[in-house]
Formats: C-alpha cells, sequence, structure tokens
C-alpha cells in the first residue's frame, strides 16, 4: 500500500489533509482512493478498484487503510498524532466498554440528530472506529433501550 500526500488546509490549528491511497493485492487487483483526515476522522470520498469492490469490502475499506494513513499523519509533523503517545499504531480514543460505552453512544448519536449532524459521522469521531463498528455500536445502544427502533424504510 502507498499513501501520499495530495493536499492540505489550515485553519487556525486545525487542518484538514487528504491522501492518495492506493492498494495492488496479489492477484492483480487494484483500489486507489481519496481520503481525508480532519479531526481526528478519517473519510473516504473517491474510491477506484479494478475489478469492482463489494458492498462488504467497501464497507472496510475505510479499516484497511486507516494505519497507514496514522503513519501519514504523524511523519508530515514529526511528531506522533494526538492521543498516540508513542504507544500503539492506533489514534483511536480510549473508549468505556459494556453499558457505559452503550450510553455514551446513544449521547452522541442524539446530539448529532439535534444539530442535524449526521448521527453515524458523529459516533464514528466520538469513538474512533469504523463505520461498521459504529453501526454495531449503535445497534447495541439501540437493542439496550438507548436509542428508539430505526425507522423503517419505504
Amino acid at each position: 500500500m502507498s499513501v501520499r500526500p495530495a493536499w492540505e488546509v489550515r485553519e487556525n490549528e486545525d487542518a484538514t489533509r487528504w491522501f492518495d491511497v492506493r492498494l495492488v493485492f496479489t492477484d492483480g487487483a487494484l483500489v486507489e482512493a481519496l481520503a481525508v483526515v480532519a479531526g481526528g476522522c478519517v473519510g473516504v470520498e473517491d474510491v477506484r478498484a479494478q475489478p469492482a469492490l463489494s458492498v462488504d469490502d467497501l464497507a472496510v475499506l475505510a479499516d484497511w487503510i486507516e494505519d497507514s494513513l496514522a503513519e501519514a499523519c504523524g511523519a508530515g509533523t514529526g511528531a506522533a498524532p494526538e492521543g498516540r503517545g508513542g504507544q500503539g499504531r492506533r489514534a483511536r480514543p480510549a473508549w468505556p466498554p459494556g453499558a457505559r460505552g452503550r450510553w455514551l453512544v446513544a449521547q452522541e448519536y442524539r446530539a448529532a440528530q439535534q444539530e442535524g449532524a449526521d448521527p453515524v459521522l458523529a459516533v464514528m469521531c466520538a469513538t474512533g472506529h469504523s463505520r461498521r463498528t459504529s453501526l454495531r455500536l449503535i445497534g447495541q445502544a439501540r437493542d439496550a433501550g438507548l436509542l428508539p427502533p430505526r425507522r423503517a424504510r419505504r
């Protein structure tokens, strides 16, 4: 895998960085993505794959590139990214397990809804987990009765 900085936008002390990510698999498959790192969250803005990715593969793409992006962010500043403290490879905040964690997920989810923001993205940013893991945590909070049931899609 290769990760190259594409560009960076700074506003005050905050920086939003875009990276070109390229994954080449042993079977000849190729994935190219444009990833953005801002506020401790990773987003994927564009993906091109040959052959096309399955929905399951697309869902875990951020997990595939997370460690490489964390390293690229740390390498650009000459210091470890905030929260890493030089220990471990992931820039993931500590998130309490069990009932306390489910309660916090529900709080983040509801706060984002009230602000008109994407609640799943808010949980992703708060926990530092991928979309898939955040959806699982949200489901656990629903199962515990901390969030209302999902609305049926029509």
